[in-house]
């Protein structure tokens, strides 16, 4: 199975969100999620492809702004980053783990 990285803004807010959502800070799971498997390269590579700001993207995330219909698209795209990095960090603790285990001969 190949990576979708690349492949353009599939994921919408309006997929993703209800209206109940906009107009409050995204939950706290959501952004402790984001803040774990996104970097600030995510944020910047998102914020060029949705015409969000860096710091506004950065605001949703760290929960010291709302989440709107304008700025939906752009926290939808970081789930999608977060997603795939999220596997990308299994995938390489799973090599780590066997990589060690054979150094300590378990």
């Amino acid at each position: 199975m190949g990576s979708i990285k690349g492949l353009g803004p599939f994921v919408k807010g309006e997929l993703l969100f209800d209206e109940k959502d906009y107009g409050k800070p995204i939950s706290e799971k959501l952004s402790m999620v984001l803040r774990r498997y996104t970097s600030k390269n995510d944020f910047a590579n998102i914020a060029i492809r949705s015409n969000v700001s860096f710091s506004t993207i950065r605001d949703v995330v760290y929960r010291t702004n709302s989440l709107t219909k304008l700025n939906a698209n752009a926290i939808s795209l970081l789930i999608h980053a977060a997603f795939e990095n999220s596997f990308a960090y299994k995938l390489q603790a799973e090599g780590d783990i066997i990589f060690l285990s054979d150094l300590l001969k378990l």
